[in-house]
């Protein structure tokens, strides 16, 4: 694998780790399925960690970063979509620290009133990622 290789990567990881997180609520919401539910968050984490080194190392590799070549209001929803991704995705990762945190401890009022937050944002971050991908690579 090369560092042109990372961007497929991240994407691929981007949409895992939406996929699961939504399994994980799935599970939490239809059927009080506790320990699958706890699983499949924590494997969430561990492909969005995965995701944040593998996104670091494009990022301070030494690829040259692909820009949208868009113009007028394409380059505008571009924009402000990658604007929100980021500014979400900067949010999300100590609103996930957090979340966990009161969901291992058996601190589940608090656990849930942050997880209605946490995980629409997951969800935007992960589907954005994916986007941000396809306009610049498909």
């Amino acid at each position: 694998m090369s560092y042109e290789d990372l961007p497929t990567l991240n994407a691929a990881l981007n949409g895992a780790a939406g996929a699961v997180t939504l399994a994980g609520w799935l599970f939490i919401k239809r059927g009080r399925r506790v320990g699958v539910h706890r699983t499949l968050m924590l494997a969430g984490i561990v492909v969005s960690a995965g995701f944040l080194a593998s996104y670091l190392a494009y990022h301070f590799g030494p690829v040259e970063e692909k820009r949208f070549q868009g113009e007028g209001l394409s380059r505008a929803l571009y924009l402000a979509m990658l604007a929100s991704h980021i500014v979400l995705a900067t949010l999300l990762v100590p609103l996930v620290f957090v979340t966990a945190f009161f969901g291992l401890s058996g601190r589940f009022e608090k656990h849930v009133r942050i997880a209605r937050w946490t995980f629409p944002i997951w969800m935007y971050v992960s589907l954005t990622g994916v986007l941000v991908y396809v306009v610049l690579y498909l």
